[in-house]
């Protein structure tokens, strides 16, 4: 195959289109003045792309530097009001410190407050509670010795002779409050020996009353320290037949005829131990009754002392009556003698009355002559000499019958 050179391709296009060389150098410069146009009209229409995309990427820096002013405006807006925001937050902030600072001050001086009055609160409750701790202390101290002395007492009444002397203390005690000296006597002797705990003498030259204070505890305890109904039942019939024992030999020994009450008293130094008797021994209480003993208790042996004592006050009236009558007699004489001296007195006054009626009268009487003559008109006219000179002169009226005198 052959191949042609670059000179021979035109020579041959264009014997292959019917055109002459010239022709073609003419076409081919028209080509490539098209071409060359072309390529102008294209740089041409670049330029215009490049001042218009200039033209707008000026007038998007004028947009941007536009939109920049406007953010940085915005910005220093926003600026100034967060600066107004934060000048208001802070002037809020140091109203709500203020504020805080004030209710946290308020808080505190209230919780000072609070705290002193509780604290002042506290301090008096418990001086309070000191002083009933003390008052707690004493009563305890008191409790403690008055514990001591119920041990005391319980040792005073286990020995049968210290309890004799409790029964015997506290009906002395009981006798002589109630009773003025000499109206009894403790352990006297009686005509056949025998000394009872007390006699009380009785006004009149009557006889004395016995009383006597040794009552049998010993069988009494026993039955109360009893734990079995068969302990009981025999420390029951022991204490029955102890006073009942008691009770005979008080009759026999302290009842003497002329020299004693045909009666005397058994003193109980106990309430309870009395009542105790009296409900559950009614046999001890006949018995004493028949054998002309009476059960006393402390209250019932300080009525009876009472009663004496009225007794004893009336029967000194008696004595005394003799005395009071000549009082009375001598007081009824001066009684006589001031009727008398007062009946001199009210005809003294009598009298007295009537002289100052009679004075009265006469006073009465001065003073209407005085008020008549100060009606009387002195003077120096002839009219009054006239009178002066004819004072009896009487003018007589139109019936002829005389005129008083008339006064000017």
């Amino acid at each position: 195959m052959e191949t042609l050179s670059a000179s021979e391709i035109p020579a041959s296009f264009a014997g292959a289109l019917g055109l002459s060389p010239a022709q073609l150098l003419l076409a081919a410069g028209g080509f490539v003045l098209l071409i060359i146009l072309l390529l102008f009209w294209l740089s041409g229409r670049n330029s215009r792309t490049m001042l218009h995309a200039q033209f707008q990427s000026e007038e998007r820096a004028r947009e941007a530097e536009m939109q920049m002013q406007s953010i940085l405006k915005s910005q220093a807006e926003m600026q100034g009001r967060m600066q107004t925001m934060a000048e208001l937050f802070g002037a809020r902030q140091a109203e709500l410190n203020k504020s805080i600072r004030d209710r946290l001050d308020g808080m505190t001086s209230h919780l000072g407050r609070s705290i002193n009055e509780q604290t002042r609160s506290t301090h008096e409750n418990l001086s309070k509670l000191q002083e009933r701790l003390a008052v707690i202390d004493t009563a305890q101290n008191n409790i403690q010795s008055l514990a001591g002395q119920v041990v005391q007492l319980q040792a005073i009444l286990a020995n049968k002779q210290t309890r004799g002397a409790f029964g015997q203390s506290r009906m002395e005690a009981i006798i002589a409050d109630g009773l003025p000296m000499g109206a009894y006597e403790f352990q006297a002797t009686l005509s056949n020996g025998m000394r009872p705990d007390c006699l009380v003498r009785m006004p009149n030259g009557t006889a004395s009353l016995v009383v006597d204070a040794k009552f049998p505890l010993e069988s009494w305890n026993a039955l109360k320290a009893s734990e079995t109904p068969e302990a009981k039942r025999h420390y029951e019939q022991l204490f029955r037949r102890d006073i009942e024992v008691h009770i005979r030999d008080i009759a026999a020994k302290y009842f003497i005829s002329g020299e004693t009450q045909d009666t005397a008293f058994l003193f109980v130094p106990s309430e309870s131990i009395f009542a105790e008797i009296h409900e559950n021994f009614e046999v001890i209480i006949q018995r004493a009754h028949r054998s002309r003993v009476v059960i006393v208790s402390p209250s019932l042996l300080m009525l009876s002392i009472q009663v004496i004592q009225s007794v004893l006050k009336d029967a000194r009236m008696r004595e005394q009556a003799h005395l009071i009558q000549g009082e009375v007699v001598r007081l009824m004489d001066d009684v006589s003698r001031l009727d008398e001296r007062v009946r001199k007195l009210q005809t003294h006054f009598s009298q007295a009355s009537r002289d100052i009626d009679d004075i009265l009268i006469s006073s009465s009487k001065v003073t209407r002559r005085g008020a008549k003559i100060e009606a009387l008109e002195l003077g120096d006219n002839p009219d009054n000499h006239e009178q002066k000179k004819a004072p009896q002169q009487q003018s007589l009226p139109q019936n002829g019958a005389p005129s008083a005198p008339r006064f000017l």
